[in-house]
């Protein structure tokens, strides 16, 4: 069993064309991997018991890092969030893109009117972030870290982790440290933080650590995807809300974190043992799950806060559609794909 990296956030919204624009032009998730409407069948456990229609997008950026997943209803309206999401609140409060220029990032962000909470800071490991609003209140962090899969005039990367509001710190790791393979703690300290002051919430007692894996990963796409980390914040001195109280999966928000695996079975039992079985399970239900050009098996467990976390073990990917060119992993195995393959995804971008 492997886990090969950060395939996607979840980005759950009111109108998938409109966000993926947005998302498009600033974040430069321009990598159109697949775009498909369809019935969420699957998903009864986080959805009230009923199957949804949705429409869902999944894009990438060249540059490296995890994609976004986004995610609309299309069969009810969504629900917004209805209380502002505070630091600490249950969930993923906070997404991470990865930058290797941060004073560039800064500086495009700022001459485009993004909404920048403060100044380029530095975290309790030393690394320099900055932090801002999207469109639709999502949070995102932008951090500094030097690897790129392939530099373009993007300012930034894709996803390079979350940051996660949790109950208790010690239950919580037993997901991220013994499922997930986050076995590095860089810090992990109990105070009031100057780098959170900007953010809604931030001036609270936070006990924060963050956590990095020290395995090399060797999946097909794990070059692509590179080195990730999780930031798990507890509040000390207030209650915390769940950020999906009263709303389901796919309402807007931050709806889920994904990873792509090999070894879905394995994966299973493992979850399982540790506490946190499968509440969807794919492959039990069939053999491969259709995505519409893409196929493979997904799984879902539920973090002790309540954050929903995905496991993608793909199958099959169209590598150039027009000419009928797929990748079925079932038969190549799941060894790196090399870079000029890889390379390849950049002519499926929309402008």
């Amino acid at each position: 069993m492997k886990i090969n990296g950060i395939q996607q956030l979840g980005v759950g919204v009111e109108d998938v064309h409109e966000a993926w624009k947005w998302y498009r032009e600033h974040f430069s998730m321009d990598i159109l991997m697949f775009d498909e409407e369809a019935v969420a069948e699957l998903m009864l456990a986080h959805t009230d018991g009923k199957s949804r229609a949705r429409h869902a997008i999944l894009a990438l950026n060249m540059e490296g890092g995890g994609g976004f997943e986004i995610w609309q209803h299309t069969d009810k309206k969504p629900t917004p969030i209805a209380v502002p999401i505070l630091l600490g609140d249950l969930g993923i409060n906070i997404g991470v893109l990865k930058t290797d220029n941060i004073e560039a990032a800064y500086k495009k962000y700022k001459e485009s009117g993004l909404n920048l909470l403060g100044e380029i800071s530095s975290a309790p490991s030393k690394d320099r972030h900055f932090f801002l609003k999207d469109i639709y209140d999502n949070l995102w962090e932008v951090k500094e870290h030097p690897v790129v899969f392939k530099k373009e005039n993007s300012v930034n990367g894709g996803v390079f982790g979350t940051i996660i509001g949790v109950k208790n710190i010690e239950e919580s790791l037993v997901v991220y440290r013994d499922i997930l393979g986050f076995d590095e703690t860089v810090y992990d300290e109990t105070r009031v933080f100057d780098d959170l002051s900007e953010l809604p919430g931030g001036k609270q007692e936070f006990r924060r650590i963050l956590l990095r894996h020290t395995d090399e990963k060797n999946g097909a796409f794990s070059t692509l995807f590179g080195k990730s980390e999780i930031e798990l914040v507890q509040v000390m001195d207030r209650k915390p809300k769940s950020i999906y109280e009263g709303r389901i999966w796919g309402d807007p928000g931050f709806i889920h974190l994904c990873y792509d695996i090999n070894g879905i079975d394995a994966l299973r039992e493992k979850a399982a043992r540790h506490g946190f079985p499968f509440t969807v399970d794919s492959a039990r239900a069939m053999d491969t799950f259709d995505m519409g050009d893409a196929a493979g098996n997904f799984a879902y467990i539920q973090a002790p806060e309540g954050t929903l976390i995905e496991f993608v073990e793909t199958h099959k990917i169209p590598l150039i559609k027009k000419i009928g060119w797929y990748i079925d992993f079932r038969k190549r195995g799941n060894h790196p794909l090399p870079n000029w393959i890889l390379n390849l995804f950049r002519f499926k971008r929309v402008k």
